[in-house]
């Protein structure tokens, strides 16, 4: 039954005695696992394609450390390529995308519903792990938020500062906005196909929200992830929703409300006790441990985890890193947390 599921519990505003668990890019490097099955699959977006590898590395890091959620293995550029954007990947460098600057170049895209032909692949791996995850565990789908998408999209790549994307977006506001737009229906048609082949919530990454300033961020942050809530909500009723505009600061106040999003991932730049105070007050916040503790361990990763687990205890939460966990990180530091979160 889904409400057995904590995390389930946690999104519907549960205070639980111990906090439900998993952690950003838990299918990743850092897993020997992983590596052997990523080498099988020849490179990383064949990977992403092959549904039978693709479960498989999801379900690695539950059979290993007993995670409450499960998120499914893929990547937020999947989109753009199923908009008929080119997508490669450089081996250690990371993405490149053709890019989207121009009228004609945008013309160029397919419609948001015709993103399926590609992603296809991506939901039968959903439907392969609905069927194989334990009973407990969370399936959690998701997508790129459309800001963060854009700018890879418009730079070819990722960008240390997002310039090409502010760049378009102040000299060209009516093109961008299209873009904007284009993504925002994608990720609907692409997150509401995720569900009902299993995906029991979603989470939307804005990884470069905290670029965006003031009017800006309520544009092109705010707006785009309260109408993809939304449009989801009317779609299937009930479904739970994580937002995480990273880098947010002080603007991770409101979001919840602004947006309609069940729950709120915070990255490590706030504190527990502040987003507790300001946050939390509007339901379930995740996180927000950092990253660097799973490279560094020792004493400090076990006191920062009680930290977070008693600053946000008197509320619904879900215990996460406050970003991705990194190629580098000991597998034995993810267990030394998940024995401080569950008191083990």
């Amino acid at each position: 039954m889904a409400e057995t599921k904590t995390i389930l519990r946690a999104l519907a505003g549960e205070t639980l005695p111990v906090p439900p668990i998993w952690m950003m890019r838990q299918a990743g490097r850092y897993l020997p696992e992983y590596r052997a099955t990523r080498a099988k699959a020849g490179d990383f977006l064949s990977l992403c394609y092959t549904p039978d590898l693709a479960a498989e590395v999801t379900l690695q890091p539950i059979r290993r450390y007993g995670f409450d959620g499960a998120i499914l293995f893929a990547d937020i550029l999947l989109l753009p390529q199923a908009l008929g954007a080119d997508l490669w990947f450089v081996t250690g460098e990371g993405p490149r995308l053709s890019t989207m600057t121009t009228e004609a170049e945008f013309e160029a895209l397919k419609p948001a519903e015709a993103v399926h032909e590609t992603l296809n692949p991506v939901y039968e791996t959903v439907r392969i792990l609905s069927r194989e995850l334990p009973a407990e565990t969370t399936l959690i789908g998701f997508a790129g938020a459309p800001w963060t998408v854009a700018t890879y999209m418009i730079a070819g790549r990722g960008t240390p500062d997002q310039g090409p994307a502010h760049k378009l977006k102040d000299e060209n506001p009516a093109l961008f906005d299209r873009l904007i737009r284009l993504l925002e229906a994608g990720t609907v048609e692409y997150l509401s196909k995720q569900v009902e082949a299993g995906a029991e919530c979603v989470k939307v990454f804005d990884s470069w929200a905290g670029s965006l300033r003031g009017a800006d961020f309520e544009r092109y942050a705010v707006e785009p992830c309260r109408r993809i809530t939304a449009a989801l909500k009317a779609r299937h009723p009930g479904l739970p929703v994580i937002g995480f505009p990273r880098g947010a600061g002080e603007a991770y106040e409101g979001f919840a409300r602004a947006t309609g999003v069940d729950c709120v991932a915070l990255d490590d730049g706030v504190s527990p006790e502040w987003a507790a105070a300001h946050v939390q007050t509007d339901g379930c916040v995740q996180g927000n441990l950092a990253s660097s503790h799973m490279v560094t361990g020792g004493a400090a990763l076990v006191e920062e985890t009680q930290r977070i687990v008693r600053a946000l205890s008197g509320g619904p939460h879900i215990f996460n890193l406050g970003h991705g966990i990194t190629p580098d990180a000991d597998p034995e530091n993810v267990q030394r947390m998940i024995d401080a979160v569950r008191g083990g």
